[in-house]
C-alpha cells in the first residue's frame, strides 16, 4: 500500500511541477517548444520542482485522512494552506483559483459548514476540486459505489458544490479505485462507465460527460480535446492522455504539452498514471528536484499506515 500511495502522490506532484512553468501557454506554442524535462521559472518564476495549489490541496486532504475522514478537518487543512501557507512548497501561496478562494473565504469568515462552503453556480465548475480529490480513492477503495458518492460529494463541495464538479470527481475517484484494485485501464474505464451511468441515470447533468461515459475517450482526436480549467475539459484531457500513452513519462508530458491549464492537467493525469504504472515508472531525476520531497514521502508513509490500520 505504501508504494501505491507514494506513486499516486508523487505522480500527481511531478505532473503538476512539470506544468507550472508553462501554465497558460497555448498548445501551438508548446508544439514548437515542448516540455520534455523538469524546468523552472516561466509563468510564476519558480525554481524547477515547484508544485502549485493542485498538489498543496491534495496533500492537505491526504494529511487530514491520516487521522480518518473528517470533513471539518479537511476544510481546516485547506484554510490553513490558504491563509498560513500550510503544505506549500516555500511557505506562501502563489496560485489559487477564484472559486476556491471565494469558498475558502466563506468557510473561514462565515463559519459555514465545510460541505456547504463551495459555490453552486454553473460558472463555478473549474477543476479546483478534481485536482485535489485523489487521496480519497485510497480511503474508499473497498467501499461500495453508494458509499463513495456522498463522501466524494462532500469533499468536492468544500470548494465546488455544483453537481457537474461532483460528478467529475466521482468519475475520477471511481476510476482510480479500480486501478488501485489491479484492473487494467480498459476494465477500470468500463466499470466506471457502468457505475456512474446507473447511479446518475436520471441526472440531466450527465449529458456533459457523454464523451467519457457513452463513448470511448481514447478514440477522440487531439484536436477535439480541450485543456482549459473547466472541470469537464480537465477530466477528458487527463483520461485521453492516459489512454493514449504507454508509460508514465509519455502520459504526463502529453498532458502538459496540451497547453493552457498545464499544471492541473499534468497533476490529474499524473496521479492516475502514477498509480497505474507504479513508483518505478516516475523518473527519479524529476522526483529528486521536487520541493519538500522528504515531506511528501513522509506523508505517503503516514497515510499508508493509517489505511493499513483501518
Amino acid at each position: 500500500m505504501k508504494d501505491q500511495v507514494l506513486a499516486g502522490l508523487l505522480g500527481l506532484c511531478v505532473g503538476d511541477a512539470l506544468g507550472v512553468p508553462v501554465e497558460f501557454r497555448e498548445r501551438g506554442y508548446l508544439k514548437q517548444n515542448p516540455i520534455r524535462e523538469m524546468i523552472g521559472h516561466g509563468t510564476y518564476d519558480q525554481p524547477a520542482g515547484t508544485w502549485s495549489d493542485d498538489s498543496s490541496l491534495t496533500f492537505c486532504l491526504a494529511e487530514s485522512l491520516c487521522k480518518g475522514y473528517d470533513i471539518y478537518d479537511i476544510g481546516y487543512q485547506s484554510v490553513q494552506w490558504y491563509h498560513k501557507g500550510h503544505w506549500t512548497p516555500y511557505g506562501e501561496v502563489f496560485d489559487i483559483g477564484n472559486t476556491t478562494r471565494e469558498a475558502l473565504d466563506r468557510l473561514c469568515y462565515e463559519l459555514i459548514r465545510p460541505d456547504l462552503a463551495g459555490l453552486t453556480g454553473t460558472r463555478s465548475n473549474g477543476n479546483g476540486s478534481l485536482m485535489r480529490i485523489l487521496p480519497l480513492a485510497y480511503f474508499l477503495k473497498e467501499a461500495t459505489f453508494e458509499e463513495k458518492v456522498p463522501m466524494i460529494a462532500a469533499v468536492s463541495s468544500i470548494t465546488h458544490r455544483h453537481i457537474r464538479s461532483i460528478i467529475a470527481c466521482v468519475i475520477y475517484v471511481e476510476f482510480a479505485c479500480h486501478l488501485l484494485q489491479g484492473f487494467d485501464l480498459e476494465e477500470s474505464y468500463r466499470k466506471t462507465q457502468v457505475a456512474v451511468n446507473n447511479y446518475y441515470k436520471d441526472e440531466p447533468e450527465l449529458a456533459h460527460f457523454q464523451a467519457i461515459l457513452n463513448g470511448n475517450i481514447a478514440e477522440v482526436t487531439e484536436g477535439e480535446i480541450q485543456s482549459s480549467g473547466y472541470v469537464v475539459h480537465t477530466l477528458e484531457a487527463s483520461l485521453w492522455c492516459l489512454f493514449n500513452s504507454v508509460n508514465y513519462v509519455e502520459a504526463v508530458l502529453k498532458a502538459v504539452n496540451l497547453g493552457e491549464d498545464t499544471d492541473t492537467t499534468g497533476a490529474v493525469t499524473g496521479g492516475l498514471a502514477g498509480i497505474y504504472y507504479g513508483l518505478s515508472a516516475i523518473p527519479g531525476s524529476w522526483v529528486d528536484v521536487l520541493a519538500r520531497k522528504e515531506d511528501i514521502i513522509d506523508l505517503a508513509e503516514r497515510l499508508a499506515e493509517k489505511l493499513a490500520s483501518a
